[in-house]
């Protein structure tokens, strides 16, 4: 065994002298080979930390949301609708809630304004997002105006900023009392947007939306499960542009590999005669090109992977981020705590580092089986 180490010691020593004698094309090799790892596992790191973030931020979503649908499209909820919401059995509370869309045209962005009870948010105050507050350039104690759809003018002081670890989901909303926003939209007494349902956990939440919407068909119950599937999505990898980007990178490293399994350049092969010519074995060259490819390929991924950590995870994904993000005019600004899938990056490693690795063999084994003066004259 020791001896075998020893061997592949000296593999390893000779192979890193041989790739300093190519300094240049090793250098341009391992720059391409490390932008392509770097930009897949940037989009790697970036989708999988931002859907853990949303998951980690709605876990404390309503554990059902309640709609009312008329032709296919969501309608205001009646409070007969909440009271017989109440009546059925497994539902410990329900709540009817109040919120709605408001277009900004100072920064010509789309605000959610939410009403709160008046112990959260007193009457003529706003709580605000991070992402408005920043736009507007509003702290607590400023006052700030909106003109409502009806073309009057409201005025409200801004109580407080909400939370900056919530800025994921909150950068855009508003919260304000309720008699404020039935008159700001001039809302219809006793109707609300939705309901939110809290269940005794007697039955399943499967069995809870059946039987809501058995008893009353023209209401569609929204589960947690689903609503965290589909944030999940929603802040996951944006399909179009992700996937084109993939595509693009993939096929770069596709015609690299191809490039690499096409042969080897006339100064590797005079190389490898050299070394069968002093009495090299045939698996003693194919070791060191194997070695070689390994070493280009491990140190490759590792600085991709560190560059792509630190761009995620330390400079907000700067180059990705506002493609992946959404269209949103009112970006959130957040950390992505640092998270990586272990799977994911399994996956990684054998679709980058392998097939490289492994492209040297065949046109090695067919330098290597061939005679010296063969090789160096090909």
């Amino acid at each position: 065994m020791r001896v075998w180490l020893e061997k592949q010691l000296h593999l390893i020593d000779f192979t890193i002298a041989a790739l300093d004698r190519r300094k240049a094309r090793s250098l341009g090799l391992l720059a391409v080979f490390s932008t392509l790892v770097f930009v897949l596992a940037s989009l790697m790191l970036f989708g999988h930390a931002l859907r853990s973030e949303a998951l980690t931020v709605l876990a404390g979503a309503p554990e059902m949301v309640v709609q009312r649908q008329v032709a296919g499209r969501h309608d205001l909820l009646a409070q007969a609708d909440v009271d017989r919401l109440a009546r059925l059995p497994g539902v410990a509370e329900v709540q009817g809630r109040l919120w709605g869309y408001y277009y900004d045209s100072v920064v010509k962005a789309n605000y959610t304004l939410m009403a709160r009870p008046d112990a959260e948010v007193a009457a003529g105050t706003l709580s605000i997002g991070n992402a408005v507050a920043r736009e507007r350039g509003l702290v607590p104690g400023n006052t700030i105006s909106f003109r409502s759809y009806s073309g009057k003018l409201f005025s409200f002081k801004v109580a407080a900023v909400l939370p900056e670890d919530s800025e994921l989901l909150s950068g855009d909303l508003v919260l304000l009392a309720a008699d404020d926003f039935r008159r700001f939209f001039e809302y219809p007494a006793g109707q609300y947007t939705d309901a939110v349902l809290r269940s005794t956990g007697a039955q399943s939440g499967d069995a809870l939306a059946a039987a809501i919407r058995a008893a009353q068909p023209e209401l569609r119950p929204i589960r947690r499960a689903e609503i965290l599937a589909i944030y999940a999505q929603l802040f996951g990898w944006r399909d179009g542009i992700g996937l084109a980007v993939l595509a693009g990178v993939i096929l770069a490293f596709a015609i690299l590999v191809w490039e690499k399994a096409a042969g080897l350049p006339a100064e590797e092969r005079r190389e490898i005669g050299i070394l069968k010519a002093i009495g090299w074995e045939g698996g003693d060259v194919i070791r060191m090109k194997l070695w070689e490819g390994l070493l280009i390929a491990l140190a490759a991924f590792l600085i991709g992977f560190v560059a792509a950590w630190l761009h995620v995870f330390r400079y907000d994904a700067a180059l990705f981020a506002p493609a992946l993000r959404g269209w949103s005019v009112l970006y959130p600004s957040f950390r992505l705590s640092p998270v990586v899938d272990l799977r994911q990056l399994a996956i990684l490693f054998l679709l980058t580092v392998l097939p490289y690795a492994l492209t040297v063999l065949l046109p090695v084994w067919r330098a290597a089986r061939a005679e010296p003066d063969a090789v160096m004259r090909a």
